[in-house]
């Protein structure tokens, strides 16, 4: 990656703590420091470093929104474009000048393991769609759930390929960059994948299905670096869905209204006053303000502004609804026109197998020999 050339000093071997929510666990401080110092003077010192590190007034890029809490802390929500170098270099100088307590990116457990692979093996899997991947996504989100998911990991392919670029490179960088910041903790701030997708399926009729796989399977526009740097107020891979899915409003609402939802309550989440340690129960508690830096992609900033101030209730969007009748009678039709031409294949096969056989005359010749050897009565 290309960032600053000076690469800010590491004051304390910490790591982030990666959870799917806001944590209440207190950072861990680890032994064999040369003075013997307690762990709260340990903290203390830490905490004061990192604050002497942290801009009053900071210098952030033009793709940083800053958002305040009631309680005074303060979000910073780092808008991105999945694929753009421009990207991680505003998340690496965002966290180097607020030096976060939190950092929250836009990814759930389901795909966390992006964050430790290497550049060249994340190429290749974005790049390979396999019948492995095929089960592994049915299994997790069922038939017409894993179709979809497949049909929109090939428009991420299809970007990867024309680009050469691993998606996800910004959430690495913020991974990276939260290690090297004290006591700073690592939220996976996106709502579940297969929930996504299990209500973006629910929500659209038979028809609706087709016509979007339909559209899906033959996206080949060809995209160029430009294309993305210009889509930089506007995540490219999330363009190109809303193009595709204008029609479809009740998929653009799953898919990125409700997650805008979500986020913005996780960011609320992580922007919680904390709780400065204690040498001794009798010392009075003491609360600060946070620092949190948000990382999504560009496309969910302006519905994480406008939910800011409202009050969230993500249990309901957190339901997959039943299917209606209208959708099982269909699946039951699919699945019997399927069967039914699967033995039509089968019939017609063999039939054509066993003319070809009965053509050949080694077969004739066999089949005459049994004829006479066939007792006659």
């Amino acid at each position: 990656m290309e960032g600053p050339e000076e690469q800010p000093p590491r004051e304390a071997d910490t790591e982030p703590v990666v959870t799917s929510g806001a944590s209440e666990a207190v950072p861990r401080v680890l032994p064999g420091d040369p003075q013997n110092l307690s762990d709260v003077d340990a903290f203390n010192l830490l905490l004061e470093m990192k604050l002497k590190r942290r801009r009053e007034r900071p210098d952030l890029p033009r793709t940083v929104t800053e958002l305040v809490a009631e309680d005074g802390s303060r979000v910073y929500v780092v808008g991105t474009a999945h694929f753009s170098d421009d990207s991680k270099r505003d998340v690496v100088k965002t966290i180097r000048e607020v030096q976060p307590d939190v950092v929250v990116v836009e990814l759930c457990q389901y795909r966390v393991s992006m964050l430790k692979m290497d550049e060249r093996t994340l190429l290749r899997e974005a790049k390979e769609i396999s019948l492995e991947k095929l089960q592994q996504a049915i299994r997790q989100n069922g038939v017409a759930s894993g179709l979809m998911q497949m049909l929109l990991l090939k428009v991420s392919a299809h970007i990867t390929e024309q680009l050469g670029v691993a998606p996800g490179g910004e959430f690495r960088e913020a991974f990276k960059e939260a290690s090297r910041v004290p006591f700073c903790k690592f939220h996976l701030g996106d709502r579940p994948i297969p929930v996504t997708f299990k209500r973006a399926i629910a929500a659209l009729s038979f028809w609706q299905k087709v016509k979007l796989a339909w559209g899906l399977c033959f996206l080949s526009d060809p995209i160029s670096k430009d294309d993305v740097e210009r889509c930089k107020q506007k995540d490219l891979l999330e363009q190109m869905m809303a193009e595709m899915v204008g029609e479809f409003p009740d998929l653009h609402r799953t898919i990125v209204s409700e997650r805008d939802v979500y986020l913005t309550y996780m960011l609320r989440q992580a922007a919680r006053r904390l709780e400065l340690p204690r040498a001794s129960d009798a010392e009075p508690r003491k609360c600060v303000p946070s620092v949190v830096v948000g990382v999504v992609g560009m496309g969910h900033v302006p519905g994480i502004e406008k939910n800011w101030t409202t009050d969230l209730n993500i249990q309901e969007i957190m339901t997959v609804p039943p299917p209606p009748a209208s959708g099982r009678v269909s699946r039951l039709a699919v699945k019997a026109a399927a069967l039914g031409l699967l033995g039509y294949g089968l019939y017609w096969t063999g039939r054509r197998a066993a003319s070809l056989l009965l053509a050949l005359p080694t077969a004739r010749h066999c089949l005459q020999r049994l004829c006479d050897a066939w007792p006659h009565k």
